[in-house]
């Protein structure tokens, strides 16, 4: 009989190194050592449920995520009462941009996973590695990039437009990632 020990998921150390989604952290060409020094910084992962928030409108901003396994949602929520789905957000997107606080609800879709990347550490890693702070003015960039395109999607669209621009951006953030860019599951109501 083999002992099969029941192993805890809480204590084991994320290593970027061994990670399927580097590519998408990550930039290419780090050497060994700029490697682990960034495993120093995103060692530690949170799992969200699904329904629970990673963190709500107005929380103190302190950290990046970079999302390892499922699918969330960013939310704001009028002075009604009505809540407003601003984007989506799959494994290999890093989420938390914001000011001095979350701009917005980030909610689990389904059972989730992150890492969880402190600022203040991201900043000094950043200041002294060119690579890193070029990648992180990369990744800026791109989110800019993608809040200017939900702008115009929501502005200047109808409802049948809007729906296939977003599957289209969908199939493309999958294929991406190595899968299929023409089946997928949809994780949003």
């Amino acid at each position: 009989m083999l002992n099969n020990p029941t192993i805890n998921m809480a204590t084991l150390r994320v290593a970027c190194s061994n990670c399927n989604l580097r590519e998408l952290c990550l930039p290419l060409g780090l050497t060994l050592k700029e490697i682990e020094r960034l495993e120093e910084l995103g060692s530690t992962r949170k799992r969200v449920r699904r329904g629970e928030a990673l963190y709500r409108a107005g929380d103190r901003f302190d950290a990046l995520y970079a999302i390892r396994l499922g699918f969330l949602k960013s939310a704001v929520t009028s002075s009604d009462g009505r809540e407003q789905v601003t984007s989506f957000h799959m494994s290999g997107d890093i989420v938390g941009l914001a000011g001095m606080v979350y701009s917005s609800d980030l909610i689990a879709l389904e059972d989730t996973e992150v890492c969880i990347l402190p600022y203040d550490k991201l900043l000094e890693v950043t200041q002294n590695m060119f690579s890193m702070s070029q990648h992180f003015q990369k990744l800026l960039a791109m989110e800019i990039v993608r809040q200017n395109g939900v702008m115009l999607l929501l502005g200047s669209m109808h409802a049948e437009e809007r729906l296939a621009a977003f599957i289209l951006n969908l199939s493309q953030r999958f294929e991406q990632r190595g899968y299929s860019r023409s089946e997928f599951v949809l994780r949003m109501t």
